[in-house]
This record gives C-alpha cells, structure tokens and sequence, in this order.
C-alpha cells in the first residue's frame, strides 16, 4: 500500500513540476497518425488525415484516464462538444492508456461524444513534442488543426481547465 501511495506521489509530482513542453507552434504542420480509438465504448480506427477532410480537428494530449484532471478535461470537452460542431471542428483526445481503459473512460468521462485513442508509448506525443520527459506518458497539450494540416492554434498547460476556454476561443476565428 506504501508503494502504491508513494508511486502516486511521485507521478503527481512529476505532472505538477514539469516545465511547459516545447509544443509545436502555429504555423506548423501537423504529424498525420492513425490509432485505435474508442468512442462510446466502440472501437474503431482514427486516422488524422481522414479527419481533416470533413474540417479542422481538435487534438489534445492528457496523461492518464481516470485520474482527476484528465476526467474533468474529458468532461469539458464532452459539455462543449456541439460548441466545437458548430465549427464543423472534430476532437480527439490522446494518451498512452491502453484501449480497453479508453473503451470505459470513452462511456464515463467523454459521454461518448467524441473519440479517445491509444497512443500506447506517447509515440505519438513525441511527434508532437507533448511526452513528458523521462516516462511514456504526454503532458496536456492541445492543438487546433486546420483543413490544410497546420496547427492554428497549440495550448500547453498541465492546468486542465485552460484548454477547453482557449480552444473555443480559437475556433471562433475560423471561418
């Protein structure tokens, strides 16, 4: 029980204490990636380029499903969702949870109202420059991508609540 309790400590530590990630920027092209992603407890494929083609695409990184941050973001999202439609902007998140965890938290966290995928190791996330260093896990990072493949927008904080706000904000310019 001891080292479970201090595992957390120390990974919570970590989270709190890592410095802003070097994100990629505006501007920037986007990394194309296809994953297992799973939205409202169903499995299927997730391919960023295949998205694009129906409008921008919400990608953002998160640590860990479940854990109290990750839910909340997951939560907001789900709340915004037909904010993010308005703007024919698609989301999915990403972290390097396995997929059966990503099936439950797809249903309880996300409402099962946009796609959460597997980017087992952050292989991912290291494209992106959002791992954190030192683990396989991404920080909390978010980027807004446009139809063309360049990031419009990148948000990086491990403040989970700033990025749903920033994203919104950022999808009211598009036009």
């Amino acid at each position: 029980m001891k080292s479970v309790l201090l595992s957390a400590m120390l990974t919570s530590a970590l989270l709190l204490a890592t410095p802003s990630l070097a994100a990629l920027k505006p501007g920037d092209k986007a990394p194309d990636f296809k994953v297992k992603a799973a939205t409202n407890g169903k499995v299927g494929d997730f391919s960023l380029s295949q998205a694009l083609k129906n409008g921008p695409v919400v990608v953002y990184f998160y640590p860990k499903a479940f854990t109290k941050g990750c839910s909340l973001q997951a939560q907001q999202f789900s709340e915004n969702i037909d904010q993010f439609k308005a703007k024919n902007v698609s989301v999915i998140g990403l972290s390097a949870d396995g997929i059966d965890t990503l099936t439950d938290f797809s249903t309880k966290d996300c409402a099962g109202k946009f796609p959460v995928g597997s980017d087992l190791k952050a292989r991912i996330a290291k494209q992106y420059d959002a791992k954190l260093p030192a683990v396989d896990m991404s920080g909390r990072v978010s980027f807004l991508i446009g139809q063309d493949g360049r990031i419009l927008y990148a948000h990086d904080s491990m403040n989970e609540a700033t990025h749903v706000p920033g994203l919104l904000e950022a999808t009211k310019k598009l036009k």
